[in-house]
């Protein structure tokens, strides 16, 4: 959205950082993908960061280019050394680019790959373990993927490394099924955060302390007040939680 010179989107955006700290989040450098990263793409993204030094910087652990078509999906990858090893080289070279620490998010799945060798949680670790990027993570991410992959959530964020996630992310997700007429669930971003989500969301602030957090809503955004309570919803559980460790010290 941000990666042309000009024009109104920039206008807004200097505006908002000239108040408040922000951050970025890419959606087209494939970091999971077979092929190199396109070079100019992240010599734009390069240019965007030092525009705006944004506190935080994140990528998705997904693919979205072929032959240097962008797919404008979040395609998933199978978890095995060969893609670790592809993972670990792109963030690498993300980072030596833009002299600074990424995050990187855990997907959304709708499918799973019978060649994976490793959990997602395993692949995630080692990931950040051989490049020292940081984690988003996304509570939605894990609830949709636990229910269509009929995994436990909270064993998954249980084992999830929250010492090195320095954002969260929540959204709304859809209900569908699939062909054998069970749960599938769409990581959808036009709705409320779910109530499972929110429950999640507090066991892990209260495990983790405070983190920056984003309310994702970008399909069918709502009227202003019921976007505003979102975001009140999750600072209560924020402030309460700080009030907590606050009050432990």
């Amino acid at each position: 959205n941000y990666m042309g010179d000009g024009g109104p989107p920039h206008r807004y955006l200097t505006a908002i950082r000239q108040d408040y700290p922000i951050s970025l989040q890419g959606v087209g450098l494939s970091i999971g993908g077979p092929g190199p990263l396109d070079r100019d793409h992240l010599q734009r993204l390069k240019k965007l960061n030092g525009r705006y030094e944004p506190g935080l910087f994140s990528e998705h652990l997904a693919w979205s280019t072929h032959d240097m078509h962008y797919l404008n999906d979040l395609l998933p990858v199978p978890y095995t050394s060969e893609v670790l090893r592809r993972v670990v080289g792109h963030i690498n070279q993300v980072q030596d680019t833009l002299k600074r620490t990424m995050l990187l998010e855990n997907p959304s799945t709708y499918v799973a790959f019978d060649q994976s060798t490793m959990s997602e949680i395993d692949f995630i670790k080692e990931v950040q373990k051989q490049t020292g990027c940081g984690l988003l993570l996304d509570i939605n991410n894990v609830f949709v993927s636990a229910t269509n992959h009929n995994f436990s959530p909270e064993t998954y964020l249980k084992l999830f490394p929250l010492e090195h996630v320095s954002e969260i992310h929540l959204a709304g997700h859809a209900t569908d099924e699939d062909g054998d007429g069970n749960a599938l669930l769409i990581d959808a971003h036009d709705r409320p955060v779910s109530s499972d989500v929110w429950k999640l969301y507090e066991k892990v602030i209260q495990r983790s302390g405070p983190r920056p957090t984003l309310v994702e809503w970008d399909n069918e955004v709502p009227d202003w007040s019921i976007l505003k309570k979102e975001a009140l919803l999750a600072d209560e559980i924020l402030m309460r939680h700080a009030a907590g460790l606050k009050h432990a010290s």
